[in-house]
């Protein structure tokens, strides 16, 4: 059994794509180790800022040999049949192996195809694998065209204590590989797996992100405590730092306590976007005017020189900042507004001064729905909350848009629901994000989100597979979240067909106000399954009931589907959806008949077997009392209520007979089955149930 290395080393892969180059590395090699009959004990792959890092542990010396069948035609086919089975084969009739089967004696072609040396396995399987590594973004360099994430500048391969050679866009595979950039550039070799481990710690690379993670972190909370200190623990910076250091070394650095009197978002932005320093805080959970950096490199002056270049780069930084907040304080938010009117929304949907002006209309008629809502507030905070997008502060910080606004709206003495109205209308970008609760909050931000729902799908901009520019996927989970998690009982057809009618006419977009309508509608109920996927809850319940309510109403929709779901976990509500689709499958068949007046009343007189005389005056009075349960939106009563069909069905199955002789008796008989489909979709529509 043989260790398997393989290190491909480059130029700076940026820190966001290391993780998933590693995944892509894994799932490939272990897909063809599975296919190439090569067991192993276990795969571990690594990545630092230069280099990809594979291993295979105890994979056999030699592949085993594979056993390749070809199921060929019955012993007693013709000869044409039997003859051009043995010309694909290359196999003669006397080589065939003949089988007894279900179907009578069959020929198979057996071949046994010797296994090779797993060495000759790897090599040639390691340029496919190095052409098959999925990079979010890749280059090309030189005068070739092979593409990559950074320059591809050499590859190391070792199978046990054998160098497994192989070539790759100009590169020839060795034993050979260098250490830490700066602290050990000189190259070595290297004999096995154990040898390049003991090796490559010595020359300053930790290869296990999980080691430089407790490295950092371990570090920077004895530096933030040897403060009095607590390091503010971002998961972002840790993310970063990890994947740009091969040694990191975390250091403490000071800023001038007179920045600390700007906004501590501005702050934290300079150290976090720009630099990827840890901020730290005093133990009263203020932020202090220290930070974290983590250098890649140990230096004989304890990185002194280090620190001071760091400080001179936040100095500077946040010496902009405050230039910027103090340009911006000199005029209000509502005197910003007319250079909204210069900058573009969208291509042909007009500029961000015609947004504003559309959001103030949409965020009235939402306070509509909006229990406690403001209208006053609302519309003002409309109007102010994209004028920080004209403040020189958010030219340089752009991930602060919104949070500037709120201060300056907060320094300019508007009222509070305002500011935070303005700060919260982003909001939520993300499952983990926060959603807003005030009143004037959630108008403001339903009113931004579907506005530009509603723009783009008119210009026929819809999001298209994984392709999604304009993140209108996470606007409509957004939306979604507004509406449920504040229980707003509001008609979503409605809203949006306002919000559409309010663009007027777009010119050259192709698509009639009906149809954008139908589709952002259908949108809505793909990022609806995708949020109750989330929750445990079935796609096809969501469809089952959207087929019946239409969606317009989320929270309505969603008390349906919770109902729904745990009638179909109840063994009646199991049973009785095998019994709805007998009856569905019954009527389906006399339908294909051309027989299609199932739906009329049942005619009792015709009744004859208690079987059926007890189904058909149960379904009349459980079918009363479900829609009366269904439009008091008492959803769970009116599914147990359709629970108490489950006897009568299935006693009516085993004693009545539906298809018999007499005409008139078999369409009574298939009009009851008609009223229990009937009945039970007035709930959902159970045709549309899985499994």
């Amino acid at each position: 059994m043989s260790d398997l290395l393989l290190e491909l080393f480059s130029e700076e892969i940026p820190a966001h794509m290391q993780s998933q180059a590693c995944d892509s590395l894994r799932d490939q090699i272990t897909k063809y180790l599975d296919s190439e009959q090569l067991s192993y004990k276990d795969i571990d792959v690594f990545a630092t800022p230069r280099r990809l890092i594979l291993i295979v542990r105890d994979l056999p010396n030699q592949q085993p040999d594979f056993h390749i069948e070809k199921k060929g035609p019955r012993a007693d086919a013709s000869d044409s049949a039997i003859q051009g089975f043995l010309k694909s084969t290359g196999f003669s009739l006397e080589d065939c192996e003949k089988r007894e089967t279900p179907k009578g004696p069959v020929l198979f072609a057996v071949q046994v195809k010797a296994g090779q040396k797993t060495s000759k396995v790897i090599s040639d399987f390691m340029p496919k694998l190095l052409r098959g590594l999925s990079w979010q973004k890749s280059m090309r360099w030189g005068s070739g065209e092979f593409r990559w994430v950074r320059p591809l500048r050499r590859i190391l391969c070792i199978l046990g204590k054998d160098e497994v050679s192989f070539s790759f866009e100009g590169l020839v595979s060795g034993r050979v590989t260098s250490g830490h950039r700066f602290m050990s550039p000189e190259e070595f070799t290297v004999d096995d797996l154990e040898d390049y481990l003991k090796k490559i710690s010595k020359a300053n690379v930790l290869i296990s992100s999980n080691e430089r993670k407790s490295k950092i972190l371990e570090r920077a909370k004895k530096l933030a405590a040897s403060s009095g200190l607590v390091l503010d623990e971002d998961q972002f910076v840790l993310n970063e730092n990890i994947g740009l250091t091969e040694w990191p070394q975390p250091l403490l650095g000071n800023f001038d306590k007179s920045f600390l009197a700007l906004p501590e978002e501005v702050l934290i932005s300079a150290m976090r976007r720009h630099q990827r320093y840890f901020a730290l805080r005093n133990t009263q959970g203020e932020l202090a005017s220290s930070f974290v950096m983590v250098a890649n490199i140990e230096t004989t002056d304890s990185c002194s020189a280090v620190i001071l270049g760091n400080e001179r780069v936040i100095r500077a930084r946040l010496a902009d900042a405050r230039f910027f907040w103090d340009l911006d304080l000199k005029r209000d938010l509502e005197s910003s507004l007319p250079l909204l009117n210069d900058v573009v929304f969208k291509e042909s949907l007009g500029s961000l001064g015609d947004k504003v002006r559309r959001l103030v209309e949409s965020s009235e008629k939402l306070c509509n729905y909006i229990p406690g809502s403001d209208v006053e507030s609302a519309k003002r905070s409309a109007l102010l909350c994209k004028a920080d997008l004209t403040s020189s502060m958010v030219a340089e910080f752009p991930d602060l848009q919104g949070i500037m606004g709120s201060h300056y709206a907060q320094f300019g003495g508007e009222d509070l629901g305002v500011v935070n109205a303005i700060c919260e209308h982003y909001k939520p970008q993300g499952p983990s994000d926060i959603c807003p609760k005030s009143p004037t909050s959630i108008a403001v931000a339903l009113a931004d989100k579907l506005d530009t729902l509603a723009g783009l799908f008119s210009i026929n901009e819809k999001p298209t597979g994984s392709k999604d520019p304009f993140a209108l996927r996470r606007a409509a989970l957004g939306v979604i979240r507004l509406i449920v998690e504040n229980n707003l009982r509001m008609p979503l057809r409605k809203v949006l067909q306002d919000i559409v009618e309010s663009y007027g006419t777009l010119t050259d977009c192709g698509l009639s106000k009906n149809e954008v309508l139908s589709s952002l509608m259908d949108f809505f109920a793909e990022r609806l399954k995708v949020h109750l996927r989330g929750s445990g809850i079935r796609h096809d319940l969501v469809s089952a009931v959207f087929s019946v309510d239409g969606g317009d109403d989320l929270v309505r929709l969603i008390s349906r589907v919770n109902a729904l779901d745990s009638f179909i976990q109840s063994d009646n509500g199991a049973n009785l959806l095998v019994a709805y689709r007998r009856a569905a499958n019954i009527l389906r068949k006399e339908e294909s008949r051309g027989e299609n007046f199932f739906s009329q009343d049942v005619d009792y007189n015709l009744l004859e077997e208690n079987a059926e005389k007890e189904l058909a005056k149960k379904i009349n009075t459980i079918n009363r009392d479900a829609k009366n349960f269904i439009s008091n939106e008492d959803y769970i009563r009116s599914m147990q209520v359709m629970s108490q069909l489950r006897d009568p069905v299935d006693q009516f199955f085993d004693e009545v007979t539906v298809n018999v002789e007499d005409h008139d008796l078999r369409v009574n008989r298939l009009r009851i089955l008609s009223n229990i489909k009937v009945t039970m979709d007035s709930a959902a529509d159970f045709s549309l149930i899985e499994g």
